[in-house]
């Protein structure tokens, strides 16, 4: 028994030991798990602070490291875009996992590296890695940012042969992807498609899709939808919705969802009342989108300068002064988008010293390296018409793109320096960048204005070549600059080819046949234009009694005067009135005409007078010549034409003493006219001729050319005009005199320099005298060539002894 006693105490000595030894290494072993597990506590919220540094070191002193401890760090480094050092770590890793693949590729979505995001996708699934939801959604957010159209395609496809086209996570993914890269229809099949399962964050996807893509209506009804199926809103639904109830106007909707944010607890957050002030301010409800800023209690710089936008598109300039000025007392922070609403505010005022005072403070805040602020000055200096400093902002810019050169092209043709606006056109191709539509439609106007057609054809087959889409602003602009050149075959064929048409692309019609000197085309086009529900406008009916006036159509003229007011309720202006009275004058009605005008509702202008004076001219009328001629004196006391008209009246009625007297009050006054002045473009090079010029290189050819004109033209019944010489001279000198008008002199260059049968094209400042327009018939039909004389009124189209105007002056 005690033997037994013995050998017991001998074994139990023995599994004491034993048990002594498991308990330590179970102690040891509890310690060290309960130590990894505190560590990997620590180095995750150092992680999530930001404080990647000290969570390094951290990792560098764990002497145990599990699958947690990698992918925290790897996360960390990649969510703070230190790429570098997370691929290090993922190489180094035992364990790659799916989290571990996700937290690197996650860094990579999120920092827009797309080659290293979409290789590491591949990879991992080489290497046996299943991607998961979480995987997809951070590679079609890649593709929503960045407008990764095709790469996210692919994705479709993958998620659909891996069937994650089920998962709602995945697919509000694909349908914010789609939407952000401007496929809202395909969007819309997606979400369609998913009816049990649309949470919150897939409506709002939708909603927002619809709003960015310019679908307002149907992002207001997919709201109502939503709401419908008791679906709760957050900070993210209500912008969009608010956008779109900005972008049609949709105030009263607008207003209610006000009142639903209040009742949803929303008013307070910022990016709701910053959407608030926005949708107010564009619906016009300045006083509602103020309250709504007052009530801020965080002056958000994004609400106020909504505010400032709203102001500045309203005319309410000083409204917005004072808000920039509040902006600035309560020392917020100004930001690029600030400053330019401001300046539109100055470039509408024409306020120039606050103008130079805030370009000041831009240059003290350090704004003046910003690309949007200084377009936005180059715009205002432009608008203000001081276009040096402009240029100065323009040239000073390091980096420039289409904006800055539209603002300052756009600048110099809109103050009628056309040269400059089509010498800075060459040098923007030059640099590289490509021109938009407003650019071309610039150019276009500056072409139209110097009717450089050679130039306008080289732009027109840049542009098609281009391959950008036609716009209704640059078809427009196409039909009025050939109109302008003369070309009306060819403004009629772009009009043709017109997709869409709105009123002005009838008016530039109307207009262009009218001053073409074909008023019946242009009568048959506004009935069409009528009869295609088009309505006119105030431009309209100014080319369409400008062409009834230039074709004799009286009654025509009449009637569509009568009709301005009483079928379309617009109230005739004073330009109206100036080319019924030429049209009654042209008619030799010069009482009607004086009627007319002493019964117009609004004050004769220059013109009025102008039309009333020309008419009188033609019909010898000096008793009513004089009054309107006395009346311009007052009107326009510089203008010379008047003076001119006057006296030449009293030349041709033989009044030599009464011509001599005006030329001398016009030389007292200090009244100088404007030498008559006539250009041809031959091989893309401008010619211009003065009457009597002798500077041309090749002058002593286009006098022998003139000689020999007047000699065959003679020959085939022309006879001078020698009223059209307005000087006491003999009537040989007065015969010479007109030989070398500035326009007979381009004609002569014309016929040497083009090629036989080629269109003669010849502008001139001033109306075409009445003997030019003799000789140019005869000209015309006895050389064969069509010619084409643009002058201060009218295209004059000369075709075998024949021309468009009716043979009026």
């Amino acid at each position: 028994m005690i033997r037994l006693n013995f050998k017991f105490l001998n074994f139990s000595f023995k599994s004491f030991h034993q048990w002594i030894h498991l308990r330590s290494n179970h102690f040891h072993f509890a310690n060290s798990s309960r130590l990894k597990i505190d560590s990997n506590r620590v180095l995750n919220e150092l992680s999530k602070s930001g404080r990647i540094n000290e969570a390094r070191k951290l990792f560098d002193k764990m002497p145990e490291r599990d699958e947690f401890t990698w992918n925290t760090l790897i996360a960390a480094y990649a969510a703070s875009g230190k790429l570098t050092e997370a691929m290090e770590l993922f190489k180094e890793t035992p364990i790659k996992s799916s989290i571990t693949w996700n937290s690197l590729i996650s860094g990579y979505c999120q920092h827009g590296m797309e080659t290293e995001a979409f290789d590491s996708f591949s990879r991992m699934q080489v290497e046996g890695q299943r991607p998961n939801q979480y995987t997809m959604g951070s590679i079609l957010r890649l593709c929503s940012t960045s407008g990764l159209l095709q790469r996210g395609k692919q994705v479709h496809g993958y998620v659909i042969k891996t069937q994650f086209d089920s998962n709602d996570y995945v697919v509000t993914g694909l349908v914010d992807m789609y939407a952000k890269c401007n496929c809202i229809s395909e969007a819309e099949s997606l979400f369609k498609m998913m009816p049990d399962k649309k949470n919150h964050v897939m409506w709002t996807a939708m909603v927002s899709g619809y709003s960015q893509n310019g679908e307002a209506f149907k992002a207001i009804r997919c709201y109502r939808d939503m709401v419908v199926e008791g679906v709760a809103s957050n900070q993210f639904t209500f912008p969009s919705v608010l956008t779109a109830c900005a972008a049609v106007q949709a105030a009263n909707f607008g207003a209610q969802m006000h009142s639903f944010i209040v009742r949803s607890g929303f008013e307070a957050n910022v990016f709701v009342e910053s959407a608030l002030v926005d949708m107010y301010a564009k619906c016009q409800d300045l006083d509602s989108a103020m309250k709504v800023l007052e009530n801020m209690k965080v002056d958000d710089v994004v609400s106020w300068n909504s505010m400032l936008v709203g102001c500045v598109r309203l005319g309410c300039e000083e409204d917005a002064l004072l808000l920039f000025r509040n902006m600035r007392a309560r020392d917020m922070k100004l930001d690029n988008f600030t400053y330019p609403s401001v300046l539109n505010c100055f470039a509408s005022m024409q306020d120039v010293n606050n103008a130079m005072s805030v370009h000041c403070l831009i240059i003290k805040t350090g704004f003046e390296a910003s690309k949007l602020v200084n377009n936005a000055l180059v715009d205002m200096y432009a608008k203000q018409g001081n276009m040096d400093c402009a240029f100065q902002v323009f040239n000073h810019m390091p980096n420039k793109d289409v904006v800055s050169w539209t603002s300052i092209l756009t600048g110099y043709a809109h103050n009628n320096r056309h040269e400059e606006a089509l010498k800075l056109f060459c040098h923007m191709r030059l640099a590289g960048v490509y021109p938009d539509h407003i650019v071309l439609a610039s150019v276009l106007s500056a072409c139209a204005e110097l009717t450089l057609l050679e130039f306008v054809q080289q732009v027109h087959a840049n542009f098609v070549k281009s391959g950008l889409r036609s716009s209704i602003s640059i078809d427009n602009s196409l039909v009025t600059v050939y109109a302008k050149c003369g070309c009306i075959d060819d403004a009629s064929r772009v009009f043709d080819s017109m997709q869409s048409r709105d009123v002005i692309s009838w008016t530039a019609l109307i207009v262009g046949y009218a001053q073409n000197g074909k008023g019946r085309d242009s009568v048959r086009f506004y009935d069409q234009m009528v009869a295609s529900g088009t309505k006119p406008d105030f431009i309209t009916f100014i080319g369409l009694l400008f062409a009834c006036s230039h074709a004799g159509l009286l009654e025509r003229g009449r009637s569509y005067f009568a009709s301005m007011q009483k079928v379309y309720g617009i109230k005739p202006g004073p330009e109206h009135y100036a080319c019924m009275i030429d049209l009654l004058g042209r008619s030799g009605k010069l009482v009607e005409a004086d009627t007319l005008l002493n019964q117009m509702d609004v004050e004769p202008d220059a013109a009025v007078w102008k039309a009333l004076l020309a008419a009188c001219r033609v019909h010898g009328n000096l008793e009513l010549g004089l009054r309107a001629a006395k009346n311009l004196f007052e009107l326009e006391p510089t203008n010379a034409v008047p003076y001119i008209m006057l006296s030449n009246m009293y030349s041709a009625a033989g009044k030599w003493e009464d011509a001599a007297r005006i030329r001398r009050t016009m030389k007292s006054r200090g009244i100088s006219k404007e030498p008559g002045c006539s250009w041809i473009e031959v091989n893309s090079k401008v010619h211009t001729f003065m009457s009597e010029d002798s500077g041309h290189p090749r002058t002593t050819e286009i006098y022998s050319k003139i000689a020999e004109i007047m000699v065959s033209i003679k020959e085939a019944g022309y006879e001078p005009d020698i009223s059209f010489a307005l000087h006491n001279m003999d009537e040989e000198g007065k015969e010479l005199g007109l030989a070398y008008h500035s326009e007979k002199l381009a004609v002569a260059f014309g016929i040497l320099s083009l090629p036989p049968g080629a269109p003669i094209r010849i502008f001139k400042n001033l109306r075409v005298c009445g003997d030019c327009h003799s000789a140019m018939k005869y000209i015309s039909r006895v050389y064969h060539r069509h010619i084409i004389l643009r002058d201060s009124n009218c295209f004059h189209h000369f075709k075998e002894g024949q021309c468009s105007c009716g043979d009026y002056w």
